[in-house]
């Protein structure tokens, strides 16, 4: 269809992290070169429009936070339109089209998404358009590109549909109904490698096409292997489908001048922060353990942290000193460190709703903003690659950054950069002629997160200490880092409380008194189902392998507590499922397990040790859903005939999908139905909050 004049349609994203955002960025920018213009908002901006009058085609990009809720930018939109007194037709002029982001990693897979688009269907809203799901997990682009890609034939069937019915009303009776929108069928499950754009229109805005006779190829004829840095056929013959250049609107000067940093405290907006002392760190494993795990304990007896066992806290960590310091060399601004820095937005940017980053101070130096605000260690996104296309000077570097960021190097760029958490330094290190400048990095690299960690106390049990335990990430060498690292807080965190770990003697201050102590910034973050059930009688089930395990302490603190302060009440029974590599190495919290047990707070203790070997006939079962099996008849009738609840705590992939799997099969099997009825019966738990899960990727 040929468009002479823009058609306008209403672009709305959510987003928690910039993702959404980034995404709805795009679809804006290319909209033009479709004869299109997007009206393009942050859904929490409700005065700027109105779903309720809105006539033309709506388009949402809204992603998923937490355990599935939709991120905070979408609660207001959501809790509006979950209204239950609105009628069923309250949308029905209303067509849309929805792009979910995700992570299947997690159990609620794009609900942000899949939440607002059931909503809309319910009050009579039509797709002009089919949903696209996008998994994280994967990588995003391989939905979220030919998603866009469909989206503008979609956009413009929905016009034309529109012209015809309002040259029908005008010419038959208002009475006829209207036809239904025409739903472009895309199909992004399965080969979206072959997906064709029926209507290619002018791509010049959005594609960059590198044609074969201009490229100065990365790899020599010999290499049969890709890699970070060298490609082969058909990715080095290929003409490149290229992401659009990102508009730059961030300024940056340097100046030398005198003053003070900020407190690092005054960048988290989520509420109240506390600077508290880490009072003791126990290391909970062997030197020889494949993992090393560590136990902190902080003194919170003189703030206002209330928290109840299950619920989990967030730690303000800095980037690693040595890598600032390395990245300032890379840059060549090892000089310029302690300079302040003087962020504006440009003027004049054709970056679609610029601002000033929050995260930023507006008085701050290089070395601070580097170490306290962005995440140097975030896996570039395509966007920053493309960016960095245009620092490079090297032709062969140049392709190959262009490969890596374009349609036909999506597995490529999934190999070497997603999949190998190359960060900002890797690719520094690995195309040495691109010399980003601070107004990209700071356009370009996130916000640097707090860290999250599981309560491992209890209130009642230790007053005015909480504890958590963590496993020191670790990131060897490989081919595209040169060097190992350690994750950024529990890397930091280790190195912090090393003087209490191996303690020396100059570490003792000079009266005599204890090792000086070191302090952390923290600040809540409530759990509001992942608890104990209020009810003491009710029987419940833990699932904690590995570190998985420290929530469950603190369940078990707080039941042991409770028991002796009201030996009248009725407590239902206790099982934990435990399971590490080596019984000797790595069984963490020992001694505390056999404690519970001895005195009845905990009455069954299941384990398993996966790397152990046996002289059995019959070999122990190796990981905790195996062990879980074992007990079928228990599980289900803790489950199905006492009401009781079940807690699963670890890594998702490797141990809470397969549990999951075992308590469908288990369910299945004990009340004779079929997988599918299992699958519903475990579903109406999860939403009785009887089957909660803490888990991460």
């Amino acid at each position: 269809m040929c468009c002479d004049l823009r058609r306008r349609f209403l672009l709305l994203y959510a987003t928690q992290k910039g993702q959404a955002k980034a995404i709805a960025e795009e679809i804006w920018q290319q909209a033009g070169a479709h004869g299109l213009e997007a009206d393009m908002h942050c859904m929490s901006e409700m005065d700027k429009y109105d779903l309720e009058a809105e006539k033309a085609p709506v388009v949402i990009v809204i992603s998923t936070t937490g355990t599935g809720d939709p991120p905070d930018t979408a609660r207001k939109f959501v809790k509006k339109i979950q209204d239950r007194t609105l009628p069923p037709d309250h949308f029905a002029h209303l067509q849309y089209g929805l792009l979910g982001l995700g992570d299947s990693e997690y159990t609620f897979f794009c609900n942000g998404g899949k939440t607002v688009d059931r909503r809309l269907q319910e009050l009579g809203a039509q797709r002009f358009y089919n949903t696209g799901l996008a998994d994280d997990c994967v990588g995003l682009e391989l939905v979220v590109d030919p998603w866009i890609d469909g989206l503008w034939l979609a956009l413009k069937e929905a016009f034309l549909l529109q012209k015809e019915k309002e040259d029908m009303s005008s010419a038959v009776s208002s009475s006829l109904s209207a036809a239904p929108p025409i739903v472009h069928e895309l199909n992004l499950s399965s080969q979206v490698e072959n997906l064709k754009i029926k209507d290619e229109g002018v791509r010049c805005s959005d594609v960059l096409s590198q044609k074969l006779d201009h490229i100065c190829l990365a790899s020599p004829a010999i290499d049969t292997e890709p890699s970070l840095v060298h490609s082969v056929p058909p990715v080095s013959q290929s003409a490149l489908n290229v992401p659009a250049l990102p508009s730059e609107y961030i300024e940056v000067q340097l100046q030398d001048t005198h003053g003070e940093n900020p407190h690092p405290s005054s960048l988290i907006s989520e509420g109240s922060t506390f600077e508290v002392p880490v009072t003791k760190a126990v290391q909970l494993t062997r030197e020889d353990s494949i993992k090393t795990a560590l136990l902190l304990e902080l003194d919170v007896a003189d703030i206002s942290f209330d928290y109840q066992p299950g619920d989990a806290f967030c730690v303000m960590c800095p980037n690693s000193a040595s890598e600032v310091e390395e990245l300032l060399c890379v840059l060549g601004l090892s000089e310029k460190g302690e300079y302040f820095v003087s962020v504006k937005v440009k003027q004049g940017t054709k970056k679609k709703g610029a601002a000033y980053p929050q995260h930023i101070p507006q008085r701050s130096t290089l070395k601070f903003i580097l170490t306290w605000c962005l995440e140097i260690r975030a896996i570039p996104k395509k966007a920053f690659l493309r960016a960095l296309v245009e620092c490079t000077s090297d032709a062969g570097e140049k392709r190959r950054l262009q490969e890596l960021c374009s349609r036909q190097g999506a597995s490529d760029y999934t190999r070497f950069i997603r999949d190998s958490n190359v960060c900002l330094l890797d690719l520094l290190h690995a195309f040495p002629s691109c010399k980003p400048s601070l107004n990209l990095l700071i356009e370009h690299l996130p916000k640097l997160q707090a860290r999250s960690y599981s309560v491992s106390s209890s209130n009642l049990y230790h007053p005015g200490k909480l504890c958590f335990v963590f496993n020191i990430v670790e990131f060897p060498v490989c081919p595209t880092r040169q060097v190992s690292r350690k994750g950024v807080c529990t890397g930091w965190l280790a190195e912090l409380v090393a003087p209490l770990l191996h303690p020396i003697k100059s570490t003792v201050d000079t009266k005599g008194g204890s090792f000086s102590t070191e302090k952390i910034t923290i600040f809540a973050r409530p759990n509001n189902t992942f608890h104990l059930p209020v009810d003491p009688s009710v029987p419940l089930m833990m699932v904690g392998p590995g570190t998985g395990i420290a929530p469950f302490i603190g369940f078990l603190q707080h039941r042991e507590k409770l028991r002796e302060e009201h030996p009248d009440w009725e407590f239902g029974e206790t099982w934990l499922f435990f399971g590490c590599r080596h019984q000797d190495r790595d069984y963490l919290f020992k001694d505390e397990l056999r404690c519970f047990l001895e005195n009845g707070t905990l009455t069954h203790l299941k384990v398993c040790f996966s790397r152990d070997s046996s002289t059995s006939e019959v070999a122990p079962p190796k990981y905790v859903q195996d062990v879980i099996r074992l007990y079928a008849k228990e599980v289900a009738r803790v489950l199905l005939k006492e009401k009781g609840y079940f807690y699963i705590c670890g890594d998702k992939k490797h141990m809470a999908d397969g549990v999951s799997d075992a308590v469908v099969d288990i369910l299945s099997m004990e009340t004779e139905g079929d997988k599918l009825e299992a699958m519903e019966i475990l579903a109406m738990l999860r939403e009785a909050n009887r089957y909660l899960q803490d888990v991460w990727s």
